[in-house]
């Protein structure tokens, strides 16, 4: 397995907007224990208007947090946390320490097992691999789990739901799903959300960095975790994000399908820019 990630996603995506903004240095909020917490701030939406930054973020495993890092959180004024990973690996690693730093917290899992311990096609091992695996195992997702995206995003439409943050184990794969639906239902370019979900390269590999310091036994795991389980490739969500077109026309179309209506992503919007 490789180390070598490339932390300019941008670079390889073929597009017509300015995807600058995905590259702003604010959208990164540095913390201790966490490595890929990202704020969703500054695209735009459909109609115009602009998704406010602080107001929703994406992040990888929040039972990490530090008591400096809750500080942070509390400076922000996090209110809600969506925890999609599945309750063995919350019962492995703990949770969000809301009993420290009290919020609307909800626990929807994607998926009951992690691939470790799921049954799997078999994929070559190459890039192109990597892509066909992930492109698989988010189609998944969407058929085994499409209720629990829909009720992510029904609580993230709560008036009061925001400053919201949602989170898998390393803010790829769950995280990266729910992202792009939430993104393309408020309209935001295809190409923005390919190159949002891109910036995860660089996430895993700060996580990379850390474990080896202060989690040896978690950068063991990770060595012998596949490549292709680690791997973050834009052209894996493109993928998704074409074919959920191609079947429906828009993304809104298809969160229509799964319970996710334009009421609910009109009062996403409006909670998004208040």
């Amino acid at each position: 397995m490789t180390d070598t990630i490339d932390t300019n996603p941008t670079s390889r995506i073929a597009n017509s907007v300015d995807l600058t903004v995905v590259d702003d240095p604010e959208r990164l909020v540095v913390l201790d224990g966490v490595h890929n917490f990202r704020d969703m701030g500054g695209y735009e939406m459909g109609d115009g208007r602009m998704i406010g930054w602080g107001r929703l973020f994406r992040a990888d495993g929040l039972y990490r947090l530090t008591d400096s890092d809750l500080e942070l959180l509390d400076a922000i004024g996090i209110r809600t946390v969506v925890d999609l990973r599945s309750a063995g690996e919350v019962e492995q690693y703990g949770t969000f320490p809301f009993e420290k730093y009290p919020v609307a917290f909800h626990a929807l899992p994607i998926i009951d097992a992690t691939w470790r311990d799921a049954d799997l096609p078999e994929f070559e091992e190459s890039e192109q691999g990597e892509i066909d695996f992930l492109t698989w195992a988010y189609r998944d997702m969407l058929d085994v789990a499409a209720d629990r995206f829909a009720q992510a995003i029904h609580q993230l439409a709560l008036p009061a739901a925001a400053p919201a943050v949602f989170h898998c184990a390393a803010g790829k794969d769950r995280t990266g799903v729910l992202a792009a639906l939430v993104l393309g239902g408020l309209g935001v370019d295809r190409d923005v959300i390919v190159a949002d979900y891109g910036l995860t390269r660089a996430g895993m590999e700060r996580m990379r960095t850390w474990v080896r310091t202060h989690h040896p036994e978690m950068a063991e795991r990770m060595n012998k975790t596949p490549s292709f389980m680690l791997a973050a490739h834009p052209e894996a969500i493109a993928n998704v994000y074409d074919g959920l077109v191609a079947e429906h026309g828009t993304i809104r179309n298809y969160l229509a399908t799964i319970g996710v209506g334009d009421a609910i992503l009109d009062a996403l919007a409006d909670t998004l820019t208040t």
